[in-house]
């Protein structure tokens, strides 16, 4: 019954989200866009739950940022946005980059999953932005929970030289990262990067380019875990 209950209220869900928030355009196509921000993409929960947390000097991770919170920060002196939700037709992109726009702050969009992973060029390029990006910084999926922590991992990895052990605490209980679930997929990787670097000393990218095998990583996850 339980899950006929959650199967039905998602369906609901996936319909208000193709219905709504695809324009900001208009008065009234704002207003289905705040509510589409707010309501369905659980705004609201964001509104004092903001995940942020500075991980390296100038470095920031959260969850998605309101148009109001990225006032506060381009206030903290953050100047790049880096928006691992990939580019949409939503309104968490729309409006985020209305403001990035409006606040003179730039943003840089990195596609990332929470429950699947990336493929090697995707990686890759990401560690070739934080090369690159211009600091101070803030990071951000939906949660900042999965994606962002993933990310921050990666970054401390490739720029701050710190140790796997060290990173891999940026996906945990903490930011709300739950293991347990199929965004475990995350810890699984980055335990395959840590045996092979406790024994060969490899760094993240050389790893990701000679070791790193995203069907072989998701294969072995799917099969360690219990059906849903």
């Amino acid at each position: 019954m339980f899950g006929r209950l959650s199967a039905w209220l998602k369906s609901i869900e996936n319909s208000l989200d193709h219905a709504l928030g695809k324009d900001i355009s208009t008065d009234r196509a704002r207003r289905r866009a705040r509510f589409h921000f707010h309501v369905v993409d659980h705004g609201i929960l964001r509104t004092f739950w903001t995940n942020l947390f500075e991980i390296a000097p100038g470095v920031w991770r959260s969850n998605q940022p309101s148009q109001g919170r990225l006032g506060k920060y381009k206030a903290m002196g953050i100047k790049t946005v880096l928006n691992l939700r990939g580019v949409t037709d939503r309104s968490p992109y729309l409006f985020e980059k209305e403001a990035c726009h409006e606040l003179g702050m730039s943003m840089v969009n990195h596609k990332l999953s929470a429950r699947s992973l990336a493929r090697k060029a995707e990686l890759l390029s990401l560690l070739d932005t934080f090369e690159t990006i211009q600091k101070p910084f803030v990071m951000h999926c939906k949660s900042g929970a999965d994606r962002a922590g993933l990310a921050a991992a990666l970054y401390l990895l490739h720029i701050e030289g710190a140790p796997v052990e060290e990173a891999r605490k940026q996906l945990s209980f903490k930011y709300v990262h739950i293991r347990a679930s199929k965004t475990g997929v995350l810890d699984h990787m980055l335990a395959a990067y840590a045996a092979d670097s406790k024994a060969d000393k490899i760094s993240i990218r050389d790893w990701l380019l000679s070791r790193y095998n995203r069907k072989r990583l998701q294969a072995s996850f799917d099969a360690r875990r219990p059906p849903d």
